[in-house]
């Protein structure tokens, strides 16, 4: 396969990112993806649960690899920035959804070693192989420069011993490190010292930050090197939508229509 070469330099540029600090408000569609675009980003990352949630399912595994990578398709070509797509665990084959990933322009992908939301991981030697295979195929169509952002959930879903659990997290930062990811993403740990002595690693640490935990620059000074938001973007949105519909029907007012951006501005994102 042929990757052209606007491809390529965004997925240079995505590398090239993670030497600072990259921020990245997730989005979940091509118009969130083109306002969080004019607000300034420099890169979109895709929420696997605000795609899942656009298109009427759970979060967690629930939508199929064509619906996500339908989803992204509409984000890569709504926007000018690289576009790292969440692909949850890959979908039972990894080298396909690589493949995919890059077909449709994809710079990215965040791939997790949770087999599914009930909580079971995949082993480090089994997330491992995984990792290179999704490395292989990036390779084999045409990006070897594909960023593979590798996610534990050790911490988000508790796995093992509370006090085994750095542990178990800095070897499969070594393990994925050999295996060919080019960064480690810890959701579920926002203790800075901790995050510290992840960062100290051979990859670029990206934590998932919210209200009440470390600022961005608190995270950058503890060592992370890419943070973002999840689904928090796509709920704040939601949420502003049912406080609007609870006004009008429960009041009759129109006070939540409000303060918003224009129709003439988010019209303009996708009419040139």
């Amino acid at each position: 396969m042929t990757v052209d070469a606007k491809t390529t330099e965004k997925a240079l540029r995505l590398r090239a990112l993670s030497e600072a600090v990259l921020v990245l408000p997730n989005a979940w569609d091509a118009a969130s993806a083109a306002v969080i675009e004019a607000a300034g980003a420099s890169a979109i990352a895709t929420t696997s649960g605000g795609v899942a949630w656009g298109i009427g399912r759970g979060d967690g595994q629930h939508a199929t690899r064509a619906q996500m990578l339908e989803a992204a398709a509409r984000i890569v070509a709504a926007v000018d920035l690289p576009v790292s797509v969440d692909v949850e665990g890959g979908y039972d084959d990894v080298a396909r959804t690589v493949r995919e990933v890059v077909a449709l322009g994809g710079v990215g992908i965040n791939l997790e070693d949770s087999k599914a939301s009930n909580g079971t991981l995949y082993t480090a030697e089994e997330q491992s192989e995984r990792i290179r295979a999704a490395r292989g195929a990036a390779a084999e169509a045409g990006l070897p420069e594909l960023v593979v952002n590798a996610r534990t959930d050790v911490f988000l879903f508790g796995i093992g011993e509370e006090s085994g659990r750095l542990a178990d997290v800095l070897a499969r930062r070594e393990a994925y490190a050999a295996a060919g990811a080019d960064g480690f993403f810890v959701p579920g740990l926002l203790d800075l010292e901790a995050l510290a002595e992840i960062a100290r690693g051979p990859l670029p640490v990206n934590a998932l930050a919210g209200p009440g935990g470390p600022s961005v620059a608190e995270l950058a000074a503890a060592g992370v090197r890419r943070v973002s938001v999840g689904t928090a973007v796509a709920q704040v949105a939601y949420s502003a939508a049912r406080a609007a519909a609870e006004e009008v029907l429960a009041q009759g007012t129109y006070g939540g229509l409000g303060g918003t951006l224009d129709y003439p501005t988010l019209n303009g994102l996708f009419v040139k």
